[in-house]
């Protein structure tokens, strides 16, 4: 683990570090700590290639991404989890190889579909796929939460007069909460960085998200590589703060209803 952290934690702090350095610098003195600090990457990244833009436009897809996910998701898992009926066993089946498809094998008909409604190129053509895709997973993490909620507190709901929308919003909806901020978590991370689908549906420069502007730098200006370390440091900066205020809840929902009893 610590040989695994160091190669990891080793490429990040080497674009921290020359995020404070001139181009010319970066390239003579790659691996020292800078001497004279400065901030002129940081001001080219938003006068330059207009960082502040594909920032509002992630967090836009992603947020919304996850509200619906959450949303939709949390309900079916409330019907997977707690309800008996015929075909409840087939679409278990479904979900489970849903998630063996990959992305790629869906983009054509996908992209067909997106072009049809008049999507391409809007931030709800690339929202639709990413919700639909993630749906999956989060059903069945969702599912297997609700479905260790013992039933007498549904009984106690029932005798209490608590229709199944009440019987949901009040309480599986708050006992679930860590499954809610785990999936959470894990479909913002992918929604984020899912730089595949965003080259496919959003090409242009009013809808693009930070990892498309990001591959555009590194193509456009590739010698500047002060704008790429200051770009790349911009990009991850949301993650680690993402993941720093959702860490409780992941580590909680991560293990939650992992023993029974």
């Amino acid at each position: 683990m610590s040989i695994w952290s160091l190669s990891t934690i080793f490429p990040l702090a080497w674009v921290v570090l020359n995020f404070f350095k001139p181009s010319r610098e970066i390239i003579n003195e790659t691996f020292t700590i800078p001497t004279n600090p400065i901030l002129d990457n940081y001001i080219n990244t938003f006068s330059t290639i207009d960082i502040g833009r594909s920032y509002i436009n992630s967090l836009i897809i992603s947020g919304s991404v996850v509200f619906f996910v959450l949303f939709f998701g949390g309900l079916a898992a409330f019907a997977m989890a707690r309800f008996h009926y015929k075909l409840r066993g087939f679409l278990q089946t479904i979900l489970i190889i849903s998630l063996l498809i990959p992305a790629f094998a869906t983009i054509v008909p996908v992209y067909r579909m997106m072009i049809g409604l008049e999507l391409v190129n809007t931030y709800w053509g690339l929202i639709t796929p990413q919700t639909a895709g993630n749906l999956p997973f989060a059903i069945m993490v969702i599912t297997g939460y609700m479905a260790t909620i013992p039933r007498e507190l549904e009984e106690a709901a029932v005798m209490d007069g608590c229709n199944l929308l009440k019987m949901f919003h009040k309480i599986f909806l708050p006992i679930s909460l860590p499954a809610f901020g785990t999936v959470g978590t894990f479909v913002f991370l992918w929604s984020y960085n899912d730089l595949f689908s965003s080259l496919v549906f959003v090409k242009h420069a009013h809808v693009r998200p930070l990892v498309v502007l990001l591959v555009q730098v590194s193509s456009q200006y590739g010698t500047d590589y002060g704008l790429m370390t200051a770009a790349i440091t911009m990009v991850v900066i949301p993650v680690i703060l993402f993941y720093l205020f959702a860490q409780k809840t992941f580590e909680k929902g991560a293990t939650s209803g992992s023993v029974k009893g």
